[in-house]
């Protein structure tokens, strides 16, 4: 037998329940699949598959998933978020807001963050969740091309779809985008890799219909990353793979395209000049902030910042109407609702998460036959993490679903490959 050291934990080969619930999770609060076929309304999917996968954990007595295992830096990190959250509840500017934010989704977003992590019992168990976040944003594309059009003028790209806008659509799809690489190079089966190119090719050609610049520019990042430091595979095929969706995006968009993604830096774009553009918005939720530094204007309260704290909402009571607009930034949005421990929290939460993806990954002995490939999986989460982030600098998704997931997934691998971490012994394996 293997000195304890020298073990790794043995992965599991086979689905079990409680992952399956929590795969059903992700395609439902992540994928919005739901909503994408109205007749799953009535069962609740989102609900049941959470409570289910709540009470199958708590019951679970495997080692692997044995709930000291959670207690990390990100974790503590976002339970302390949790909790500030709760304590600027009352003096939100609008409490209301603040606490339907907090009890109806982020406090559920916290505990199958923690159910998510703790599921996982080695690197398949990460594997078969990133897909089922892959599955999710192509069903997402796929229903997006065929119900909705597209044409010229104004209506040359998306609007509003299914939960999210084109600009969410268009930061979930890149932070996909990653594991549709993964699984069309690393695919078990034939059918997985021609099922995983595919649906690269959807989520790609639904991207450039989202018409969104802050997804194209991190697609840009993402790009760049997969070519200079996906290291785990040779850099002629990472060439060929970017060049494979730089085609598809090329061969998709429409001049009306490129004339946006052209106009990123203009100094004349709406952006940099309207009051309602980005970074006047950006400049007052700084202001926000600093007004209010301690505990923020409240959770969920940017826009009724903007209606009532502004320069503009005075000119409400002239009969002249303000905006409530959205932060368009995630780290100005926590910045002005939570203050600056709030920003630092979340903050620490990503830096976190990147952390445990680049922490050593541990010795493995002879397991099951498995063939693991946890340095390609572990870049993999890197890039897809990274895509969301800079895709998040330009949309309000601090509290999204779609982050703690990525960000869970980030914490599920380094719980099973971190070389640092206690060894879970399944039973003896020989050399």
């Amino acid at each position: 037998m293997a000195p304890a050291t020298h073990l790794a934990r043995r992965a599991d080969p086979s689905w079990d329940l409680l992952l399956i619930c929590v795969a059903g999770y992700i395609l439902t609060a992540v994928g919005r699949l739901h909503q994408l076929f109205p007749a799953l309304q009535a069962l609740r999917p989102a609900i049941v598959t959470g409570l289910a996968a709540i009470g199958l954990y708590v019951i679970d007595r495997r080692q692997s998933r044995q709930p000291g295992l959670l207690w990390v830096p990100t974790t503590r990190y976002l339970l302390a978020l949790l909790a500030w959250m709760a304590l600027s509840l009352p003096g939100s500017i609008w409490p209301g807001n603040a606490f339907d934010l907090l009890f109806d989704n982020f406090i559920k977003t916290f505990l199958m963050y923690l159910v998510l992590v703790g599921s996982v019992r080695g690197d398949r168990d990460v594997e078969r969740l990133a897909f089922a976040y892959f599955l999710s944003a192509a069903v997402y594309a796929f229903v997006v091309l065929t119900r909705f059009d597209v044409g010229d003028g104004d209506a040359w790209r998306l609007g509003r779809l299914y939960y999210y806008d084109a600009n969410d659509f268009a930061a979930f799809a890149v932070s996909a985008m990653p594991f549709g690489l993964y699984f069309a190079r690393t695919g078990r089966a034939v059918l997985t890799k021609v099922g995983a190119a595919a649906a690269l090719a959807l989520l790609i050609v639904a991207f450039v219909r989202s018409g969104s610049r802050g997804g194209f520019v991190a697609l840009l990042v993402m790009g760049g990353y997969v070519v200079v430091r996906y290291t785990a595979i040779a850099l002629r095929w990472r060439l060929a793979a970017v060049a494979i969706v730089v085609s598809v995006l090329a061969a998709t968009a429409s001049d009306e395209y490129w004339r946006q993604m052209g106009t990123i830096l203009s100094d004349t774009d709406y952006n940099q000049t309207a009051e309602s553009g980005r970074l006047q918005i950006w400049r007052r939720g700084v202001g926000y902030m600093l007004q209010h530094p301690v505990l923020g204007v409240g959770a969920n309260n940017f826009g009724v910042a903007e209606g009532t704290l502004s320069p503009m909402a005075s000119r409400q009571q002239f009969g002249a109407g303000v905006r409530w607009n959205a932060a368009h930034n995630s780290f100005v949005q926590v910045g002005a609702e939570l203050g600056v421990p709030g920003l630092m929290l979340f903050i620490a939460i990503i830096t976190t998460a990147f952390a445990a993806l680049a922490r050593p990954r541990r010795p493995t002995s002879v397991e099951t036959g498995l063939a693991e490939r946890p340095a390609e999986l572990r870049q993999t989460l890197t890039a897809s993490l990274l895509g969301f982030v800079v895709a998040a600098f330009f949309l309000s998704l601090a509290y999204s679903e779609m982050l703690y997931t990525l960000v869970a997934l980030a914490i599920a691998f380094g719980k099973v490959t971190d070389a640092r971490a206690p060894v879970v012994m399944k039973g003896p394996v020989r050399r």
